[in-house]
């Protein structure tokens, strides 16, 4: 703002007027006038002594604030800076338009003219940014006063929105419009141009990986042919150090320690409607684990006693992550054992030569610092006890750094949030320590659709809701809905995590499942409800305990006499005499158990993941049956060549055996679905060859007392740009489903032999817009002539 000399003035009319403000956006905002000004040189020197002050043109404000603002005593001397200085306190107030200051005699006059208020905000132009959205970012809002300073923060909030949803080449021109009454409509005009998207993503210096895997690290996603549905690729400068990091950690938990990205290039096109991002990469040398060690420099504890928690292999290909977990491993034992305030300092050393790092724990003791509280913020919907449970420290207890690093890396592994901050900052003590966790809350249920098309089932569809942070409470919720032509399926499962405030996870499923000539000559119901509890055992293995009710229902068969005496019966069609003898509804009542063994859970090397689960239920408390009933299951994955693809292998059995002198049912052995893809359910399997009256066979299938199936699947790139998220894979399976306790057919010809299956498979995954796709389309190889084939299956799933 610029001050405008006066001419000499008369000593009693002598005043210091307002100044002019400067217009609030070019060419869009009236000028509003704020005249100042300062007497001449030579009477600046004068002082003034008022007895009166005397307050003109306020309309809302009071006098009183008036005076507070301006801050002039009565009978106190001033001298034209003091006079300068309280107007520029009015001014600054942000509550005139203009502001004048007139001393006349003993009496000041302040002549003020009061901002207008705001009658309405509008928008006009916007079309990606709906006007709810807007209104969140704007702080000038109807019945306030106007202040063209808010005004211009309110435009520059806006450019900043747009900004983050890619339209970096927007234009915001406030409009303001006077109307009677002493108010103003603020309208935003907006033109918001188009996306910004990253139209390539090029990296320097990579040799161990390829662009295409490396671009997959990233959260940033190039454009493509789908660019209007991909939302990732759009360019938001924000994220590129989330990018930077995400390569440096890729890279670290592949042993590459000295990995740098050096810098990060962002180019606008010409057109400026798109970037070309370029990530300058210093890869360094990978390193495996030399030789590893413990010393102690804690009286009380002995090394020795700590050296079989390292549990690292010399020779393995060096992680940040395996020197976490043992660090963690160490602490914890230490803290068993009463050595507060003890902590474990991993001091690496490296051999260039052999590219190795040899690794000393060193217990140390450090220093008496402890919790004064956690402060936990950005949680809209998560309660705060359920981020609060991811601590093992409570306030009061000792400060252990790391541990507030592992609490951190639990909470981001909910699932629940985009980004959880985690920091200690000193506390109101030298001695104290305050954790500040600020979190960010992404979406956390999922609908799913599924669709499968089979040559005898017909189409199918299936639907299930998800949502894994319910209520906020951190509890799992998911309901499923799947129908065909010839059954249903539905279930309710419910998992509280933190069952009694410990690492107990509470679950209870409820289901009824019916199905009419499934692939199969009868009906069945089944309904039951299982609850459980499961718990850690180390720290990649659980146990989990379950009861289980069931009610099933065999029915829609058809006896030989009844296909005598009923000629409407097509063909003189009569059931197996086995299913004959098992139809009707049964209860069962079980316990069992399921230990589960997964390397996953700690994810020491990112390219390898194995998992063993063995389930065991024994049937007897109470219900009609008794039995035991045994699954497993092996699986291996692996990703080769730089990561390009991965090679998958799931080895699958299961075995039940009657106990008491039971009759199993169909619906108590197993039915061989989704063991071995590209048959239908009840697809293969024991069958029972009666001929009927017509001279053919019932076929009726019967299930088996045992299964086993192998599974092979690969995952590659096929060559398309990554960017359209496609990539395909094959599959190879092999099995069989065999055995009865009784095969006394009409006439002894129940096939229960241990037939082997195999086919083979292609597969298109595509991460669509609407979610994760695969299409599965499979030739079976080996066979019997009653099998059933399924050619072809489809699965949908999306988020929200």
């Amino acid at each position: 703002m610029t001050n405008r000399l006066q001419g000499a003035l008369p000593k009693a009319s002598k005043r210091v007027l307002g100044r002019r403000a400067r217009t609030l956006a070019a060419t869009t905002f009236l000028a509003f006038a704020l005249p100042v000004s300062f007497v001449a040189a030579p009477v600046l020197a004068q002082s003034y002594a008022f007895q009166k002050v005397v307050i003109e043109g306020n309309e809302r404000v009071e006098p009183e604030t008036i005076l507070g603002f301006a801050a002039i005593a009565k009978g106190q001397t001033l001298g034209a800076g003091a006079l300068n200085d309280a107007y520029q306190r009015l001014q600054g107030s942000g509550l005139f338009e203009t502001v004048e200051l007139v001393p006349r005699g003993n009496t000041l006059v302040i002549k003020v003219a009061e901002y207008p208020t705001v009658n309405i905000v509008d928008f006009e132009g916007n079309k990606i940014l709906k006007d709810e959205v807007l209104t969140t970012l704007v702080k000038t809002q109807p019945r306030r006063v106007f202040s063209p300073a808010l005004v211009e923060a309110d435009a520059a909030a806006m450019a900043e929105g747009y900004a983050e949803a890619g339209r970096l080449n927007v234009r915001i021109d406030p409009k303001v419009i006077k109307r009677a009454g002493n108010r103003v409509d603020v309208v935003f005009e907006i033109k918001e141009g188009a996306v910004s998207e990253v139209n390539r993503i090029r990296f320097t210096g990579n040799r161990a990986y390829s662009d295409r895997r490396l671009r997959d690290v990233l959260g940033t996603k190039q454009a493509g042919i789908l660019h209007r549905l991909i939302q990732r690729d759009t360019f938001v400068a924000d994220r590129i150090a989330l990018d930077r990091q995400m390569l440096i950690d890729f890279y670290r938990s592949r042993g590459y320690p000295d990995v740098e990205v050096a810098g990060v290039s962002s180019e606008m096109t010409r057109d400026r409607e798109s970037f070309f991002m370029t990530f300058n990469i210093r890869e360094g040398q990978q390193y495996h684990f030399g030789k590893t060690g413990v010393v102690s420099e804690v009286s009380e504890l002995e090394a020795a006693d700590f050296e079989k928690l390292v549990k690292i292999r010399e020779g393995a290909i060096y992680s940040p992550a395996a020197i976490d977990y043992a660090v963690t491993r160490i602490e914890e034992v230490a803290l068993r054992e009463g050595a507060n305030f003890v902590r474990v300092d991993p001091r690496i050393t490296r051999d260039p030569r052999t590219q190795t790092l040899n690794v000393e724990f060193a217990l140390v003791r450090g220093p008496r610092v402890f919790v004064e509280r956690i402060d936990i913020e950005g949680n809209t919907t998560t309660l705060d006890s359920v981020i609060r449970r991811e601590f093992n420290a409570v306030e009061g207890d000792p400060f252990n750094p790391r541990e507030i690093k592992n609490s951190a890396e639990r909470i981001r592994a909910l699932g629940f949030f985009s980004n959880a901050d985690v920091e200690a900052r000193q506390g109101s003590g030298s001695d104290q320590v305050v954790v500040d966790v600020n979190v960010e809350e992404q979406p956390t249920g999922s609908l799913s659709f599924g669709a499968s098309y089979g040559a005898s089932q017909g189409f199918g569809v299936s639907a299930a809701l998800e949502e894994s942070n319910f209520l906020g409470r951190g509890q799992y919720l998911g309901v499923s809905i799947g129908t065909t032509a010839d059954n249903q399926q539905n279930s309710i499962d419910f998992m509280e995590p933190h069952l009694l405030g410990r690492d107990l996870q509470g679950r209870i499923r409820l289901w009824y499942n019916t199905s009419e000539d499934d692939n199969s000559d009868f009906d069945t119901k089944m309904m039951g409800i299982s609850p459980s509890i499961e718990f850690p055992i180390t720290r990649n293995a659980r146990l989990a305990l379950r009861y289980t009710w069931e009610r099933n229902e065999l029915s829609g068969v058809t006896s030989l006499a009844e296909a005598l005496a009923d000629s409407t019966i097509d063909d003189n069609y009569y059931s197996s005499p086995i299913l004959v003898a098992e139809q009707g509804a049964r209860d069962s009542s079980s316990i069992g158990y399921t230990y589960t063994f997964d390397t996953r859970r700690t994810g020491i090397d990112p390219r390898y993941g194995f998992t063993f689960r063995l389930s065991q239920d024994i049937y007897g408390l109470g219900g009609d049956v008794e039995a035991l009933k045994t699954t497993a299951l092996l699986r291996a994955e692996r990703k080769l060549f730089h990561e390009d693809v991965t090679v998958r292998a799931e080895l699958e059995g299961g075995a039940i055996a009657a106990r008491g002198g039971t009759a199993l049912t169909v619906l108590d052995r197993f039915s061989g679905s989704g063991k071995v893809r590209g048959f239908e359910t009840w697809g293969y399997g024991p069958r029972d060859f009666d001929p009927t009256f017509a001279g053919r066979s019932n076929e009726d299938a019967l299930g088996g007392k045992y299964f086993a199936a192998l599974r092979l699947e690969s995952e590659f790139p096929v060559g398309l740009p990554e960017e359209y998220g496609i990539h395909g894979g094959v599959f190879f399976d092999v099995g069989s489903l065999w055995g009865l306790d009784n095969t006394a057919g009409s006439f002894g010809t129940v096939d229960d032999g241990m037939h082997v299956r195999s086919s083979v498979g292609l597969s298109v995954f595509w991460d669509s817009a609407l979610g994760p796709l695969r299409l599965n389309f499979s030739k079976a190889l080996k066979k019997e002539d009653y099998d059933l084939e399924q050619s072809f299956d489809l699965t949908l799933s999306t988020s929200f």
